[in-house]
């Protein structure tokens, strides 16, 4: 398959890799220019972003949220039959300006397909970049973790199902997009590394309103440390979301 990818941070290098290795084409831009992505290494190909979005089947989009309507412009010109992929997670106070609509109870995905026009499926956004970099396993493997999608389009969800697969990750179906929250930071779905059967356990708790606040004490928690690793970040998450 051919892919683009807008974002060339932590999460979108890491899909790159991940994808060229299973022997798909893949472009990938910088929202900012081109001239961003000079010096990185990258398995892509690095492009523009009014190229990125030519001639591809699925573009993933990872990016901060508060850059995401700067695109619209290229998004509009994606075509109807391309999957549009989005990875973001709302992060306030550590990157992300407050964004009201969010703030009063919009989930993110929503507010996302919004700013960009068109419906796009969420996924990759309940893993660690290291999660997703190092601990991928065989189909079938005891102990696989599982990642969360979420979308309107079951077409659409079963071909990055398969992409997911591929990577070495089972899946859980999290519903439509209204739905995405249940794997939003401050939910028992987040950064938590879940088999597919305690993933399937964890949307069913979710609790919208206090994720928020689970998610602020997650923050807390890490920046007491004097420096943490992915590993304290799953430990700190688990601990909160289960208390």
């Amino acid at each position: 398959m051919k892919f683009g990818i807008i974002g060339a941070g932590q999460i979108g290098s890491t899909i790159s890799n991940k994808l060229v290795k299973n022997g798909h084409e893949v472009k990938i831009a910088d929202a900012r220019g081109i001239e961003r992505l000079e010096g990185k290494e990258l398995t892509g190909t690095p492009v523009s972003v009014e190229d990125v979005i030519e001639n591809i089947d699925v573009l993933i989009i990872s990016i901060p949220l508060p850059a995401l309507p700067s695109i619209r412009n290229v998004i509009e010109k994606v075509g109807d039959e391309v999957i549009v992929v989005d990875t973001s997670n709302y992060a306030p106070f550590i990157r992300d300006n407050k964004i009201e609509e969010i703030e009063d109870g919009m989930v993110e995905s929503v507010w996302v397909s919004n700013q960009l026009g068109r419906p796009i499926i969420k996924a990759f956004n309940n893993l660690l970049t290291e999660t997703l970099e190092k601990k991928g396993k065989t189909e079938g493997s005891q102990g696989r973790i599982a990642m969360a999608i979420a979308g309107d389009s079951q077409s659409q969800k079963q071909t990055i199902k398969k992409i997911v697969n591929e990577m070495g990750f089972d899946t859980v179906d999290s519903g439509s997009l209204i739905d995405s929250w249940r794997h939003q930071p401050g939910t028992p779905a987040y950064c938590t590394e879940l088999t597919k059967e305690e993933l399937t356990n964890a949307l069913k708790y979710a609790n919208k309103e206090k994720a928020p606040f689970l998610r602020n004490k997650v923050l807390e928690k890490l920046s007491a440390l004097a420096g943490y690793s992915d590993k304290d970040v799953v430990n700190i998450s688990r601990e909160i979301y289960n208390s």
